[in-house]
């Protein structure tokens, strides 16, 4: 992929993600890394493959500073293979198979056309590796193009993702990662060119929360991955002891039904409050004083980013080197043993007793989390993009 010269006036950046409006961290990650790029004189476009369900969908503001595109009105077929005798006899199934692979060579050539408008020194930033199959398929002669992975390597280890990561970003310019611990561990795995770039704060305040509620906060999708169960069964543990106290959970998704009668089965109903999506993080974590995450998997999570940015302590499972790279242990927040919700409700036990430990933690964490400012970020970003123009 040969790269040229940027022309004045910024340079021409395309996100492709899987699709440009549903709730979660890549989605939260585009459009903040969109406004910071719009706002230092590139020209940004988000492009998503798909449309997502309603009941995941987040709404966009009408006036974004940026273009966003979605290139399949309805949800492509899924990629499945055609096994042994029996599969290559399926002949609906091989023509639905040949209909979906003449669909994605059409939906490459949009893209290309939107690459090609693109100024010297373009680039392409592919956020998931299922989007990455339809970049692979445009023409991105004279742009540089990076590939994201936004889970940790052992996420992505277990799931196909991992497979796909190694096949489908083989020739980009550069894979990113979210903390120099994932990078090594892909680059033990046999990937080249591989870097690390962590998420920056959604928001830095000026002072940090009061943290005079008697509130426990919980911010996200109400996915399995998220572990709101898990969380459930720790408040459990702890919510007897502090009978004052209530755990507010931000959020929507699948897994809501489920998750209430799980709630209603440990009889906590008195003692958690469920608050829906939020398009004000900030307001509800300063309306809290502890902040929860009980994810079974991450990457570099945004919201414990958001959460010590409001000077919150945190109390999380160490689910991710991510996690690890934001949160000292004792210092800024308390980690758990992935899955041990006894531990995670002696964390949030020990932060909810003590207004002195909340405090000292809050306000290390509010100073600390400040390296990741957007400014930083964006920082490095140009570093990078200047980097792959050589």
């Amino acid at each position: 992929m040969s790269q040229q010269t940027a022309t004045p006036g910024g340079r021409d950046i395309f996100i492709v993600s899987n699709n440009v409006d549903e709730l979660g961290g890549v989605t939260t990650w585009s459009h903040q890394m969109a406004r910071l790029f719009t706002d230092r004189g590139h020209r940004v476009h988000i492009v998503g493959i798909a449309p997502v369900a309603e009941e995941i969908r987040q709404k966009l503001p009408q006036d974004l500073p940026y273009d966003v595109t979605t290139l399949y009105e309805e949800h492509p077929p899924a990629a499945r293979r055609l096994r042994g005798i029996k599969g290559r006899l399926n002949a609906p199934e091989r023509r639905r198979q040949a209909a979906r692979r003449a669909g994605m060579r059409a939906k490459g050539e949009q893209l290309s056309e939107l690459f090609r408008a693109a100024r010297p020194g373009g680039l392409v930033i592919v956020t998931q590796v299922w989007a990455m199959e339809w970049v692979a398929l445009a023409d991105t002669k004279g742009l540089s193009v990076i590939g994201m992975s936004h889970e940790s390597f052992e996420a992505s280890k277990k799931s196909t993702r991992g497979e796909r990561v190694r096949r489908h970003y083989a020739e980009v310019d550069r894979l990113l990662v979210l903390t120099a611990e994932d990078a090594d561990l892909w680059i033990r795995a046999g990937m080249e060119n591989v870097g690390s770039m962590p998420n920056p704060l959604p928001f830095m305040p000026e002072t940090p929360a009061p943290r005079t509620e008697k509130v426990v906060a919980s911010v996200g999708r109400l996915a399995f991955e998220k572990g709101v169960d898990l969380l459930l069964d720790a408040w459990a543990d702890t919510a007897p002891r502090h009978p004052d106290w209530v755990l507010r959970i931000y959020g929507a998704g699948l897994e809501e039904p489920a998750l209430r009668a799980h709630c209603t089965s440990l009889g906590l109903d008195d003692s958690v409050e469920w608050m829906g999506s939020t398009g004000d993080v900030l307001g509800a974590l300063r309306g809290a004083s502890v902040f929860a995450q009980a994810s079974r998997a991450e990457g570099f999570p945004i919201t414990l980013l958001e959460a010590m940015a409001a000077g919150l302590p945190v109390a999380a499972f160490d689910c991710a080197p991510g996690v690890r790279e934001i949160v000292t242990h004792g210092e800024d927040g308390l980690l758990a043993r992935l899955g041990n919700t006894m531990e995670l409700a002696g964390h949030l036990d020990a932060l909810m007793s003590d207004r002195e430990l909340r405090d000292r933690l809050g306000d290390t964490a509010f100073q600390a989390v400040k390296r990741y400012s957007s400014a930083e970020i964006t920082d490095r970003w140009e570093t990078l993009f200047s980097f792959l123009e050589r």
